[in-house]
């Protein structure tokens, strides 16, 4: 698959250029464009996930055990995809095409939460839908982004894109906010305007971004259609003939068994801290503003102490905010544990 197939390759890349200058005439035209898509789409994206495990639990009515399925079909569906969407790309060599289906997948099922009403089975399979929607596009996007940059700015075209997209996931939440601020309990008008926003950033990469156009002979280059042929998806599920991924892929998966919704833990922290439902999207901006404050530094304390060591000790330290909201101690201990999620 064409994709960013050697993470080590990249890490190395961005350390070798994280303070470089940037060039931002190699950087191109459609990384940006495809940035920008990626902003629309998770300010569209996260004023819908920040509201939804209240929505459900004070408008619908829905269960703590019905929320956390919800959630849980939210932040696993898009991993059913990934690798078919990939293959499809690849095997095509029609990335954007791929790509702008589940962009306009994802935005059409904010209509679906307007039409569904309160079953808890209806929202469930839009929540699945929408999801599936991210899990097509991530693929063949991060695929453009790699094949329409230079070797050695690689890195900073990834970094430029993430960046578009973190910004999109922080002002996602406030906007929701303050649509609450003015009407509260105006969920409808929350999925409409995610709606209208998600379709701008559909339009953006329909009409302006194109496929990248590369000889084979370029580093970067898209695969011949020799090659894409035998791309399969019995070559993908070889790697876990590896007994290393095999591994990884066995302590990964169990793992995130055993993780709690995040959903749920904001739930809780709301009830305790008395926080209105209109302010409840700020929850995930606070732990997202300081997860973007750590990112930097706990990589690189990764470098330095190794990958294995700080992966367990992110678990342990989750384990430890679990013990903190299980125990009757105060509110603000509690709000402070949070702010490790």
């Amino acid at each position: 698959m064409y994709q960013v197939e050697n993470s080590g390759d990249l890490i190395k890349n961005k350390r070798q250029h994280l303070w470089a200058r940037v060039n931002w005439a190699t950087v191109g035209r459609t990384v940006f464009l495809l940035g920008l898509t990626s902003f629309l789409t998770d300010i569209s994206a996260e004023m819908v996930s920040t509201t939804l495990p209240i929505y459900l639990m004070v408008m619908l009515h829905f269960t703590p055990f019905q929320v956390g399925l919800v959630d849980g079909l939210y932040q696993g569906a898009a991993v059913l995809v990934k690798v078919i969407s990939g293959l499809i790309a690849d095997r095509y060599r029609k990335p954007k095409e791929v790509a702008a289906t589940g962009y306009l997948f994802s935005a059409l099922c904010k209509l679906g939460y307007l039409l569904v009403g309160s079953s808890w089975a209806a929202i469930s399979g839009v929540v699945f839908l929408d999801r599936v929607g991210k899990g097509i596009r991530t693929a063949p996007r991060d695929a453009m982004i790699a094949a329409s940059s230079q070797p050695t700015q690689l890195a900073t075209a990834f970094g430029i894109h993430r960046a578009l997209d973190t910004a999109g996931a922080m002002l996602g939440p406030l906007l929701a906010v303050a649509i609450l601020m003015v009407a509260p309990g105006a969920y409808d008008a929350i999925f409409v305007v995610s709606l209208c926003i998600a379709l701008v950033g559909v339009a953006v990469i329909g009409l302006f971004v194109h496929n990248p156009d590369r000889t084979p002979n370029e580093p970067d280059a898209l695969p011949s259609p020799a090659e894409s042929e035998r791309v399969s998806v019995r070559t993908a599920l070889s790697l876990l003939a590896q007994p290393q991924f095999r591994r990884l892929v066995i302590i990964g998966s169990a793992l995130a068994l055993v993780t709690v919704s995040d959903g749920l833990l904001y739930l809780t922290l709301q009830r305790r801290l008395g926080l209105t439902t209109s302010f409840f999207p700020l929850l995930f901006v606070i732990t997202a503003f300081i997860y973007m404050l750590l990112a930097i530094p706990v990589g690189r304390l990764a470098d330095r102490l190794g990958h294995k060591r700080t992966f367990l000790a992110g678990y342990a330290v989750l384990a430890l905010v679990y013990t903190v909201l299980l125990l009757p101690v105060n509110v603000y201990v509690a709000a402070g544990g949070m702010l490790l999620l």
